[in-house]
């Protein structure tokens, strides 16, 4: 019971502290004009999206940070090692995403950060954190948690984390592009990261890890309230690539990587989506699907957005409760 009073109190914090912070920053960041430019090639139905502020990702990450160093200040957690690569994971991929998010308002135009320069920022991060995941004796394997299966890979194991964290970036990223989208599947995919990092118990610092897992999933909450259909803010770059790495983090540290997959399943349907489309398209010069990422291609069929988020928290929902069964029952 104790556990999951933490969890209430800690998901309760979060949500107040991002409602607080969103009610100043929405009206703060509309002033000043921080709008995201839309794409040509959206739908009409995209084009009362114009002058929606972006950046809005500032609002769940400062109150996850507001809300731990409250707890840490009324001594409610210890802060672990592990628990400190999660949050630096976590600031690092939202201040590259903060750099795209403030190119493209600077220019008015879509053209914030090369993808390159983009990739080789979080391939430093990535590097950093394998680094520093090393350094506290963890060993490389990939473990099947059901079968007791431990297989050590070695060195390649350095280049499954620098996948897990740039592809997870990347794919909520892709995910990010219709009211609510990302940000309700990052509350399902969090909150089932919380239930499994309880269930870790031989990690140093576990709990910890599980409420902020908690924490951020309140942040959510209350970010949605601006994010939801009609969004009042975007969460941009800032938002979406701190949530994928963060999420490929913790999965990596709860050593439950390839159940992140089965977790994040839309996430990562979204990015085959594009990469079937760009691969087709290369050799065709025709496109596999009327756009992607996949969730564009069901408002080209007519769906309304509101439908179309709906159905995808349902697949989410339902992916995480099986990932739960797996990953703390079975």
């Amino acid at each position: 019971m104790l556990h999951l009073t933490k969890a209430v109190l800690a998901l309760m914090t979060g949500f107040l502290f991002a409602l607080i912070l969103g009610i100043i920053l929405v009206p703060y960041l509309k002033k000043r004009k921080a709008n995201q430019s839309l794409s040509v090639y959206l739908s009409r139905t995209h084009e009362k999206k114009a002058g929606t502020p972006t950046m809005g990702g500032l609002i769940f990450i400062g109150s996850t940070l507001g809300t731990f160093l409250l707890l840490l200040l009324f001594d409610r957690i210890n802060f672990s090692y592990h628990l400190g690569i999660v949050l630096l994971t976590f600031l690092s991929y939202s201040f590259i995403g903060f750099l795209d998010d403030y190119l493209i308002i600077l220019r008015h135009n879509n053209k914030g950060l090369t993808e390159t320069a983009k990739l080789l920022l979080q391939i430093v991060v990535a590097v950093a954190f394998f680094y520093l995941f090393m350094l506290a004796g963890n060993e490389s394997l990939i473990w099947v948690h059901s079968l007791h299966i431990k297989w050590n890979i070695g060195w390649f194991y350095g280049l499954f984390i620098l996948f897990v964290l740039v592809a997870s970036s990347n794919a909520v990223n892709l995910t990010d592009g219709l009211d609510g989208l990302a940000g309700g599947l990052s509350v399902i995919a969090f909150g089932t990261f919380g239930i499994i990092s309880y269930a870790a118990g031989w990690l140093e610092g576990y709990e910890e890890i599980a409420l902020f897992c908690f924490v951020l999933v309140g942040a959510l909450l209350g970010f949605l309230v601006f994010n939801a259909s009609p969004a009042k803010i975007f969460m941009g770059d800032t938002g979406s690539l701190a949530l994928g790495a963060t999420l490929g983090a913790i999965a990596i540290l709860t050593r439950h990587e390839l159940l992140l997959v089965l977790i994040g399943i839309v996430f990562v349907i979204e990015t085959l989506t594009c990469i079937i489309q760009r691969v087709y398209y290369k050799f065709t010069k025709k496109r596999f699907f009327p756009m992607t990422p996949i969730h564009h291609t069901f408002e080209k069929w007519g769906w309304e957005e509101r439908d179309i988020v709906r159905l995808f928290w349902i697949i989410g929902a339902i992916a995480s409760m099986l990932a739960i069964i797996y990953g703390v029952w079975i």
